[in-house]
């Protein structure tokens, strides 16, 4: 098999594949993502991501956690887990941005990661009274923005007149004590995106597809200009492994049909989405469970099933796998008992849990 890593979604808004799962009641707290994240680092997954919402994209009555203070406080807890933290452009000024991922670097000891995404839900904007430019601007001013920060966390001294911001001779510091900067990953599949992760980005993200749609996306970007190291690549899936084929279609059968009690939140969400976002535009065509493609990626199956088509993946470029699971916290142990040994990995025993005191 081939070398890869393995990631987890943090539960920053719930469960990932159906909201009225009672062998998953809903939790959003500081509490579960914290102990998921250590249990993850404890069983041996390499990363873990930490999505950007101010509010939940999806009932809005419902918890959020945030990402940037959640990833803080977890990157003191842990000691060997990349933590990846969403950023959407707009929310925040590149200095501000900056100067937070490089105190999480020395945080952490070097272990942080800052995802930059284009923004889809302009009701979380425009409650808020900020502007919300349509699709390809908004990776206009991302595109100028990650050309600062980019800079900012290098350490250098960065002078700047653009379109959107005007620097003068700013500096931050402590810059990276352990290496040139914070990782960069980039999420997106439109072509503004594409251009900006063969530009600036470390590892391009792609939403869970069918092998042959991701080998094609991995082809495209390899072809573009680049300067530096090679980009690397990620794929989001949700994963549903057991014994025998039949019995994951039985629990993706069961995960179906309590995703139809999510109808009306999806509508709203729905009504709440750019209809330029490529994302949902590929995911409007697919049956799946999960989020960012999710099940689509085709990890339902027996053990041996979803470690050949892993495999796969990882043979078409696919270097980070960040999953999801439902029940989280099962599930992910199951993976790695069973998936993680097909791939040489050594699976730890998982992490005491805080006392609640501890929240």
């Amino acid at each position: 098999m081939s070398h890869v890593c393995f990631g987890v979604w943090a539960p920053v808004h719930g469960n990932r594949a159906a909201a009225h799962d009672p062998l998953e009641p809903y939790d959003a707290s500081w509490a579960h993502n914290r102990d998921t994240v250590l249990e993850a680092e404890a069983l041996g997954y390499d990363a873990t991501l930490v999505a950007q919402h101010t509010v939940n994209p999806h009932f809005a009555e419902r918890d959020q956690i945030d990402s940037w203070t959640a990833t803080a406080a977890i990157a003191a807890l842990t000691s060997r887990i990349e933590l990846i933290s969403a950023i959407k452009p707009g929310l925040f000024h590149p200095v501000v941005l900056a100067k937070m991922a490089l105190q999480i670097e020395e945080i952490s000891g070097g272990r942080f990661g800052l995802n930059l995404v284009n923004a889809w839900n302009h009701a979380e904007f425009e409650k808020a009274g900020m502007p919300f430019p349509e699709h390809d601007a908004r990776y206009a001013y991302g595109s100028e923005w990650l050309s600062v920060v980019e800079r900012l966390i290098r350490g250098e001294t960065v002078t700047h007149k653009g379109e959107n911001f005007s620097l003068d001779a700013y500096t931050l510091r402590p810059a990276s004590r352990h290496r040139a900067r914070p990782k960069i990953y980039l999420g997106g599949e439109s072509e503004p995106a594409r251009a900006l992760a063969a530009g600036l980005s470390d590892v391009w993200f792609i939403n869970g597809q069918p092998i042959e749609t991701v080998e094609a996306l991995i082809s495209d970007l390899k072809a573009r200009p680049r300067k530096g190291p090679p980009l690397g690549f990620g794929l989001s899936a949700f994963v549903i492994a057991r014994e025998t084929e039949a019995e994951a279609k039985a629990e993706l059968s069961r995960l179906v049909e309590l995703k139809e009690k999510d109808k009306p939140a999806k509508a709203i969400q729905e009504s709440n989405t750019d209809a330029k976002v490529v994302m949902f535009q590929t995911m409007a065509k697919r049956s799946f469970v999960g989020t960012n493609g999710g099940t689509a990626a085709g990890l339902v199956g027996s053990y041996d099933q979803v470690a050949e088509r892993v495999d796969a993946f990882a043979k078409a470029g696919v270097e980070l796998f960040m999953l999801q699971f439902q029940p989280l916290r099962s599930e992910m142990r199951r993976f790695a008992e069973e998936i993680f040994p097909r791939f040489g990995k050594a699976v730890a025993a998982p992490a005491p849990r805080y006392s609640e005191t501890a929240r």
